[in-house]
């Protein structure tokens, strides 16, 4: 019965450990917000070019979904960047 009590006593604590390790900063959370954006509005973009190359076909149709995808990645790089610039920021604790 002991060790059932310890057991779960020091999964208790474990738990609370992790959740205060996981706590955002209030500029941290709009700082990824931000960089939520980024992704979504690059999505978006990306989105609409390659609707826009499958219209169009032919090579000029491979050329803007191509375009398409280097936008796609830029907007994940610079969202991915702002992510990590934030939790530098709050102690390098990933959230």
């Amino acid at each position: 019965m002991k060790t059932i009590i310890k057991g779960a006593m020091l999964a208790s604590v474990a738990a609370m450990g992790l959740s205060v390790a996981a706590c955002d900063s209030k500029q941290e959370n709009a700082e990824e917000a931000a960089a939520n954006d980024v992704r979504e509005a690059a999505d978006a973009t990306s989105d609409a070019m390659e609707e826009q190359a499958d219209a169009m076909g032919g090579a000029s149709g491979a050329a803007l979904d191509a375009k398409a995808e280097a936008v796609d990645d830029a907007g994940e790089a610079k969202a991915d960047a702002m992510e990590d610039a934030a939790d530098k920021k709050d102690g390098g604790a990933p959230g």
